[in-house]
């Protein structure tokens, strides 16, 4: 089953997806509009390229703080948060133990990420992003 399938049988999750590292191509599943999902794959393509930088500068303080390489990130609103893993990405309604179980089962399913994420998601679309500009 797609994990964005799983993550739907979750109740409480209002929609759930996979988006591509230029955030340009996406899947999903749940009660978004097409114009929507793609504007959340786009925030999720931004927030994962912030929380990147943000987890490269605390290394820099603490050398062993444990936040690299990244493995996610969780915005909670009033009412609904959002969370991506890797480049699976859950809109999700802020009930009792809702966040636990997506966070469990993106976990399972994506595992531990043990290289920059952003690379890891530029592999997947064959990008190499050590290359340079000429």
């Amino acid at each position: 089953m797609h994990l964005a399938k799983q993550l739907m049988a979750i109740p409480g999750v209002i929609a759930a997806g996979e988006y591509a590292y230029r955030g340009d191509r996406y899947t999903y599943e749940g009660g978004l509009t097409d114009e929507y999902a793609r504007m959340a794959s786009i925030l999720c393509r931004a927030n994962t390229l912030n929380a990147s930088m943000q987890a490269e500068m605390f290394s820099s303080f603490a050398e062993h703080c444990g936040c690299r390489p990244l493995q996610g990130w969780v915005v909670r609103g009033k009412q609904v948060s959002v969370c991506a893993v890797g480049n699976f990405f859950c809109l999700l309604e802020n009930r009792q133990g809702v966040l636990n179980d997506v966070m469990t089962v993106l976990r399972a399913k994506v595992g531990d990420i043990s290289d920059d994420v952003m690379k890891v998601m530029y592999s997947k679309i064959g990008g190499d992003v050590t290359e340079q500009l000429v």
